[in-house]
């Protein structure tokens, strides 16, 4: 066994990353022989690049910025690894849609090490495998099978906040993780409220160390040998807390089915299905075929479980902060329902509803960078190279606040999507950029948007959400914040949530009966 000093890691260190840059250097010269010039940005410096302008705080409003400068495409290095931001949906379409073969790879983000999570997998037939089992359950002519589940959860919701409103971050996530661990796994979420903790902490670390450049692992995998007690090495104490954890949210619960699939008593549910689709037999392809399904039910608790929950957590600050779009939601609803709870066959007599959701969905994106994707070869777009191995980046917060499509963007008003009283198709849908771009758009987005439906309209059914007081009975300013990270949410904010009416008291405790 070889054991190196502290000395021989950093010598070793210094010179696989200079003959990374060299080789890097030697590489574009070679895959750009007409000389193109590379995409415009801020200037670098030799070795370490664009690394002091590099934005470490939501920098998607930094980024927004620079677009005022070098137009709708920057490009700019870090310690050699190229990144190109785009800043307006034609580019955006340009690069993730017309040229999807090239821009649908993803990095390698070592601090991950999330090998189930499909929508960080490396392009390619591992990773269609999983998203066809994904899409199989959660395309838009099956989605509808989860209604009565989603149903179920906003009416638990709203008995919940009724008895504890100043809990609503708390019964948000319980909502959304009891809907989707129905769906996926027929449990409930009483009985796995552990796993959630485990699902939170998952994201929370997804947060952190989703985009290349978070942590310097990334740029350099040989820091991998850094031994755990290295001064500095934090990170790598982090990374293996959170490939515990991942290893728990992969397996813990489809174990769990399993076993009661032979115990006679698993319900039915999306992994019971997959269970009953794979081959028979102990063999490396029945064990393959296991972990794929297994994987992709995991993906979607993660994915159903929490980012719906950032969208939903901003509607609260929306209606507290926009009194009037709550009042003209809870007229039309009013007119529509006529003193009941809402089901989803009244969705298309709800188009302020529908605008609000719309609205809801571009006024704070939940991933407001989106994923990144990696250039899988060398290209040549509107007069500039683009180098292989380049990190592509959609900003989907500019596209979703551009005043040339969305007057006032930073005002939250469901108007700008109607017209005459209905929809207007002329408007931008904010799907274009809210669940990411081209093939590795989120699979999900059909069964959240649904859950999002329902869980909006049951609210405004039968609360007011006003802004909290102070001890001088004056309303506490809410600022709509919101969190950095992959995954932004909005910063913390107290309000009040009020039934409006007995009647609509009665309709909260009498929702258990309709369930």
């Amino acid at each position: 066994m070889i054991h190196l000093s502290t000395t021989d890691l950093l010598i070793l260190s210094g010179i696989a990353f200079s003959t990374w840059l060299i080789h890097g250097y030697i590489q574009e010269r070679r895959e750009n022989p007409n000389n193109l010039p590379l995409p415009p940005g801020p200037k670098g410096y030799p070795i370490i690049g664009s690394l002091f302008s590099f934005p470490t705080y939501k920098a998607w409003l930094e980024y927004d910025k620079w677009f005022k400068i070098y137009g709708d495409m920057i490009y700019f290095k870090v310690f050699g690894r190229g990144f190109l931001i785009l800043g307006s949906l034609e580019r955006v379409y340009d690069i993730f849609e017309r040229r999807s073969s090239n821009y649908s790879d993803r990095p390698r983000l070592v601090m991950m090490g999330w090998d189930y999570i499909f929508a960080f997998q490396k392009y390619g037939t591992w990773w269609r495998r999983h998203r066809r089992q994904f899409h199989d359950h959660f395309h838009p002519n099956v989605v509808y099978k989860y209604q009565p589940i989603q149903v179920d959860s906003a009416r638990g919701f709203v008995r919940d906040l009724l008895e504890s409103p100043e809990k609503f971050r708390y019964h948000i996530r319980y909502a959304f993780a009891d809907s989707i661990l129905k769906a996926m796994y027929g449990m409930d979420v009483q009985e796995n409220e552990s796993y959630v903790g485990h699902a939170e902490t998952t994201l929370a670390g997804l947060a952190v160390a989703g985009h290349p450049g978070s942590f310097l692992v990334d740029m350099f995998p040989i820091m991998k040998i850094i031994p755990d007690w290295f001064p500095g090495a934090e990170w790598k104490r982090k990374a293996n807390v959170w490939r515990y954890v991942n290893t728990i949210v992969a397996n813990s619960l489809w174990n769990s089915v399993k076993e009661r699939l032979e115990a006679g008593t698993a319900k039915p549910c999306i992994a019971t299905a997959m269970m009953a689709s794979i081959p028979d037999g102990d063999g490396p392809e029945s064990k393959e075929e296991e972990t794929i399904r297994s994987g992709a039910c995991a993906n979607g608790f993660i994915g159903g479980a929490d980012t719906t929950v950032s969208t939903v957590t901003s509607f609260f600050m929306a209606m507290a902060l926009y009194p009037d779009v709550q009042k003209k939601a809870q007229a039309e609803l009013d007119r529509v329902l006529g003193g009941r709870l809402p089901e989803f066959n009244d969705r298309p007599s709800l188009p302020y509803i529908n605008a609000l959701l719309k609205e809801a969905g571009r006024w704070q994106p939940v991933t407001p960078m989106a994923i990144t994707h990696v250039a899988s070869n060398a290209d040549e777009y509107s007069g500039y190279y683009i180098p292989k191995g380049t990190c592509v980046l959609g900003n989907a917060w500019s596209i979703l606040h551009d005043p040339e499509f969305y007057k006032d963007p930073l005002s939250f008003n469901p108007d700008r999507f109607l017209k005459n009283g209905e929809i207007d198709p002329s408007v931008r849908d904010p799907t274009v950029a809210s669940f990411g771009f081209g093939r590795r758009i989120c699979p999900g987005r059909f069964f959240s948007d649904a859950s999002l439906y329902s869980t909006v309209s049951h609210v405004l059914t039968v609360f007011d959400i006003k802004p909290s007081l102070d001890g001088n009975g004056k309303e506490i300013e809410i600022k709509p914040e919101m969190t950095d990270g992959l995954l932004s949410y909005p910063e913390e904010f107290e309000c009040r949530i009020i039934p409006r009416s007995k009647e609509a008291q009665q309709l909260i405790r009498n929702s258990s009966l309709m369930a």
